[in-house]
């Protein structure tokens, strides 16, 4: 990470189509024994922390929510920020104190300036976590890194972009016992909670299916040249294969499934992809011809079509689309023998031929029609989940994604200062994000299947399935 250019260093760490076939060939099925002195970290308890030193890594698009809301949150103290700029780190700090009111968060240090000063960081603040916001190619080893130096590392999404960074942010989170949590925020959305619930009642039956997604057009990113996420993500956009960003749709339905707990893993996946169009169109229309953009070949698909397959026969699809102009939608759809639920928009559906319309409403049910729109409000009363019943009035409050990015922060200390386990595990934040480089694997091999390691090693079948947290 030492005297490396920006730019270059954007250029290096930008995924080729090239990188993702050796990772995916590296995947690690034939994993070796856990070290003996590793602990499996799918249950883990950490020492309780009652006064939370916080760090962050780049303080951007991202960062920057994570450094305002956690100084806000009781037990927190932030002792340092560190971006590539100085304004960025400044205008940081500044919210933090302000937020402390001059009685906590007083002595910020800020880092600034190269790419190695994250490092420094690390080595002369001492934290309890580090919050990682980063361009996706450095998540890796700057997770791994700070767990090496005593920290509970907390990254963004994706976890890693190769099958052989994700084992080693799980090799190095076993042996030094320090939690490494992908921080999938949508699993903290409302909806989210409630299917989660619902689902724990067992009120659609055995699972069958499942549909997840990101479509989310973003193309205006790419007016982010020199700086933001639109500087380093276009480059994915162009040199990438397969489905880039594939945890916000996953997550929530594969902890519907208790996939990577005790019930259920991910087994395999064939995948394919839409030609590539929409991004060298807009770069046509929107840049001179001499332009960079205009410069770059966007080789991977406008959208992203994956299908997984489970150990128990359960399927989910999986797509992405950064690209084309349609709605923003996660599909999230969950479906069982006795019934569906389903996002974008809201709604539900239940056997009617089943005792389950009684636990729903006193009104007949018929799975012929969707309960949606004002109908669903019998269903909110009933099936929210107690988290959100708890945190979602100061959620909303607070803000970030309808409140969903508060939940899940204060979800992190809560469970730091009261010895609990996270709310999302190492092996879960890599199994999601495993999509990204066998999707690009399979594309690669003209849609083969490909294998999902076992980043448990087998122990997923003893993990405890979450519990609906109260």
């Amino acid at each position: 990470m030492k005297n490396l250019n920006r730019r270059n260093f954007i250029k290096k760490t930008s995924l080729s189509s090239a990188a993702i076939l050796s990772a995916s060939s590296l995947s690690g099925l034939d994993y070796k024994d856990r070290d003996s002195k590793s602990n499996y970290m799918g249950d883990f308890v950490a020492p309780k922390i009652d006064n939370v030193k916080a760090a962050f890594i780049g303080v951007g698009a991202r960062g920057t929510g994570h450094a305002k809301q956690i100084a806000a949150i009781n037990g927190t103290e932030v002792i340092a920020i560190c971006d590539l700029h100085k304004d960025l780190v400044e205008r940081s700090k500044k919210n933090c104190t302000e937020i402390g009111k001059g009685e906590r968060h007083k002595n910020i240090k800020l880092y600034h300036g190269s790419e190695d000063e994250w490092m420094l960081m690390l080595d002369e603040v001492n934290p309890d976590i580090v919050f990682i916001s980063t361009n996706w190619n450095t998540h890796a080893p700057m997770a791994v890194e700070s767990m090496k130096k005593n920290v509970h590392a907390f990254v963004e999404v994706p976890i890693a972009t190769t099958i052989e960074d994700m084992w080693k942010i799980i090799d190095t989170s076993e042996k030094t016992k320090k939690h490494c949590m992908m921080m999938e925020n949508v699993n903290y959305g409302r909806d989210e909670l409630m299917f989660l619930n619902m689902c724990r009642k067992g009120l659609i039956g055995d699972f069958l299916h499942a549909e997840a997604s990101y479509i989310h057009s973003l193309r205006f990113q790419m007016e982010e040249q020199e700086r933001g996420t639109g500087s380093w993500r276009t480059y994915h956009y162009a040199n990438g294969k397969g489905n880039l960003y594939p945890t916000h749709g996953l997550g929530p339905v594969a902890q519907y499934m208790n996939l990577s707990r005790k019930d259920d893993n991910f087994s395999a996946l064939v995948s394919y992809s839409s030609p590539a169009l929409g991004r060298k169109l807009y770069a046509n229309k929107k840049y001179p011809k001499d332009h960079k953009w205009n410069k770059l070949d966007f080789k991977n698909g406008d959208l992203n079509t994956s299908l997984i397959k489970t150990e128990v026969g359960r399927t989910i699809m999986v797509q992405w689309d950064e690209t084309s102009p349609r709605p923003y939608s996660r599909h999230n759809l969950i479906q069982g023998t006795l019934g569906t639920l389903a996002g974008f928009p809201t709604r539900v559906a239940f056997d009617s031929e089943t005792n389950v319309k009684n636990r729903i409403s006193d009104e007949s049910v018929d799975y012929h029609s969707w309960i949606q729109g004002k109908d669903l409000e019998k269903i909110y009363d009933k099936y929210d989940h107690p988290l959100y019943k708890r945190l979602g009035d100061l959620a909303k409050k607070m803000g970030g994604h309808g409140g969903m990015d508060f939940m899940m922060r204060h979800r992190i200390i809560e469970c730091l200062r009261n010895g609990l386990p996270l709310d999302q595990n190492v092996y879960e934040g890599c199994f999601w994000s495993a999509v990204g480089p066998l999707s690009g694997n399979s594309i690669e091999q003209g849609g083969a299947p490909q294998k999902f390691p076992d980043f448990t090693r087998g122990n997923w079948k003893s993990t405890k399935p979450l519990d609906i947290i109260s």
